[in-house]
């Protein structure tokens, strides 16, 4: 018997296909309202936000506000940012969500299997054992266990105590 999951907030994405045309991330950079577009933090050269379609709760994408295919079209500085708002997003999500481990990485290239080849982001992912099960192998679906609206609520006061980062150390002050 097939069953049915029912995914309302995708519907944008299938009556509106220039919607999926925009970079999700330059939409993100430029929008006046963060919860509007899921973005957590702002930093001075890069942005965390949700995920809309997580392979678990928690799941958070870091990119620079730059459009830029690769972190070798960079500089230093963003490179740097964003690893300091890795360090940090790690331990947020920790805090919160006590995974047993994380999944993170870039695809960078359509090849490699990034579904916006070219705004170069970072996925961290919190994993816990025994967090994949048949649904996803099988059913080709996943289960995620909190909304993104429950999500955002539940990050953003940690992401809002983090001080900006001291552009002449890269240090968090």
């Amino acid at each position: 018997m097939i069953r049915r999951l029912f995914t309302p907030w995708r519907l944008k994405y299938l009556v509106n296909p220039e919607e999926r045309a925009v970079c999700i991330f330059c939409r993100a950079a430029e929008a006046d309202e963060d919860r509007a577009v899921w973005v957590l933090y702002r930093g001075q050269h890069a942005f965390v936000m949700l995920n809309i379609y997580p392979y678990s709760s928690g799941h958070v994408m870091i990119a620079p506000y730059h459009h830029w295919a690769s972190p070798t079209d960079a500089p230093r500085e963003v490179l740097h940012e964003m690893a300091d708002l890795t360090r940090d997003t790690l331990s947020i999500l920790h805090r919160v969500y006590r995974p047993d481990g994380f999944n993170t990485g870039m695809n960078i290239g359509r090849a490699a299997g990034a579904g916006f080849a070219d705004h170069f982001h970072l996925h961290i992912v919190p994993r816990w054992e025994g967090d994949t099960n048949f649904m996803t192998t099988i059913g080709e679906t996943r289960l995620i266990p909190e909304s993104i609206e429950k999500t955002y609520e539940r990050l953003r006061p940690l992401f809002d105590s983090l001080k900006p980062v001291n552009a002449s150390n890269g240090r968090i002050d």
